[in-house]
């Protein structure tokens, strides 16, 4: 496994703006996660650690696009409107044409089956009227003959798909660094592959701190408040694919915090808090981290999310989120998504935002970044725009649940006006 070095989240700035954050995440990180190869139904979410390249064109031969028949082009009378072509032959997906195709024929096709040689047009059976040699008052051997009759305006190549169309021999199909989707994992096995290689998955140890914090079943006593920050981070963590060892809430004592951390550090590939990384006298995490290794405050130009605070125990990567749990998610989502995502081996970091219009006005400070809770609303016309949350208040968790994504803001921005186009991140897109 490759390590960081004890300086990699060191930064000289005093407040940094979110681009200058994910840059440096960017630049001064990469995949610590080994390798390994698994079989396809194994990898859904998993990153791929080399490039998938195609070793056969798919599909493989040209082939029949639907049910019908299969004829050249150059033998339809084209200043007629019909021509009629004897069929000379039958062919079904799996099942080609058992001797070559006779010239100034028809074949008889279906779904998916292999065109004969020197077809290049299919006409879909609806468009098409077969005439037996019954329907023409033939007798004897010609009761078995068969004659199909295609109208006029078909091109050249129609309801033909070629061979290749889909994937070419040669070409990448899927890149090394792409995290697997569904279907991902379809485009591999149909160029039959069984098995890929890619990154083991990332492992990583979780806790909360403090002495009002309690686990949710639990009585809590009065002052108490029950531990949703740590639930919310094992699921964002899991729908990243990690392996997480939930250690769950640390009292505020120092020498159990720090002994906590090495072990944890020890066994993980990156350690995730939330809370107690302040400078206030029961916050333990900063001077635990600081003994073990090095600890670096980001001094963020954000709203909600200050402090973020990243650092090493030993050469293990620390995330130390807010304690504020929209903060806490915020935070997460748009700084250590991307870390996690990149130290696991992933290319792909950055969740799309898609510009929808405000249906509210905002004042905010300048410079600085800020994500509004809002909720997706559609007009009279059916055109979506965002409606915000009416508390934004930092410990609302049920502004999360209503909402569904953030609004995000520019530092150069200071006041918003309802009708405005604004950049929306839904929760679908950095969410499990």
């Amino acid at each position: 496994m490759a390590q960081l070095s004890n300086d990699c989240f060191a930064t000289g700035t005093a407040l940094m703006t979110t681009a200058e954050a994910l840059a440096l995440i960017a630049a001064r990180t990469g995949p610590i996660a080994g390798t390994e190869t698994l079989a396809l139904r194994q990898i859904q979410n998993r990153i791929l650690a080399e490039d998938v390249v195609a070793d056969r064109d798919v599909p493989a031969h040209d082939n029949a696009a639907v049910d019908g028949y299969a004829f050249a082009f150059a033998d339809l009378a084209h200043d007629a409107d019909a021509t009629t072509l004897p069929v000379s032959g039958r062919a079904a997906a799996g099942h080609p044409l058992a001797a070559p195709m006779k010239q100034g024929t028809a074949v008889r096709v279906f779904t998916g089956a292999i065109l004969p040689r020197g077809c290049d047009t299919v006409a879909m059976q609806e468009d098409c009227q077969r005439i037996s040699a019954e329907d023409r008052g033939a007798t004897g051997n010609q009761q078995s003959d068969v004659s199909v009759t295609i109208t006029r305006g078909l091109k050249l190549g129609a309801n033909c798909r070629h061979a290749g169309e889909d994937v070419r021999l040669g070409s990448i199909i899927l890149n090394c660094g792409h995290r697997m989707r569904a279907q991902d994992i379809g485009l591999a096995a149909s160029i039959g592959r069984a098995a890929l290689l890619v990154r083991r998955r990332l492992r990583a140890a979780l806790f909360s701190t403090g002495d009002e914090i309690y686990e949710p079943g639990t009585a809590a006593s009065e002052g108490g408040i029950y531990d949703a920050n740590r639930y919310v981070l094992l699921a964002l963590l899991e729908g990243l694919g990690c392996e997480v060892d939930d250690l769950g809430i640390l009292p505020d004592k120092r020498p159990l915090i720090r002994n906590a951390l090495e072990r944890a550090a020890a066994n993980a590939d990156v350690v995730v808090s939330s809370g107690g990384v302040s400078v206030g006298e029961e916050d333990h995490i900063k001077p635990a981290v600081e003994e073990l290794g090095h600890l670096h405050f980001w001094r963020l130009a954000i709203k909600p999310g200050r402090p973020l605070a990243l650092g090493q125990i030993g050469t293990t990567p620390f995330i130390g989120l807010p304690g504020n749990p929209v903060a806490a998610m915020v935070t997460f989502v748009r700084f250590a998504r991307p870390l996690i995502l990149r130290l696991g081996g992933a290319t792909d970091l950055d969740p799309t935002l898609f510009q929808v219009r405000a249906d509210f006005d905002h004042h905010k400070k300048p410079n600085r970044r800020e994500w509004i809770r809002a909720r997706l609303v559609a007009d009279a016309d059916g055109m979506l725009s965002v409606k915000k949350f009416e508390r934004q208040g930092a410990g609302i968790l049920t502004s999360l649940v209503a909402s569904d994504g953030l609004v995000e803001l520019p530092e150069d921005m200071t006041d918003l006006t309802a009708g405005a186009m604004v950049d929306f991140l839904p929760f679908s897109e950095v969410t499990p």
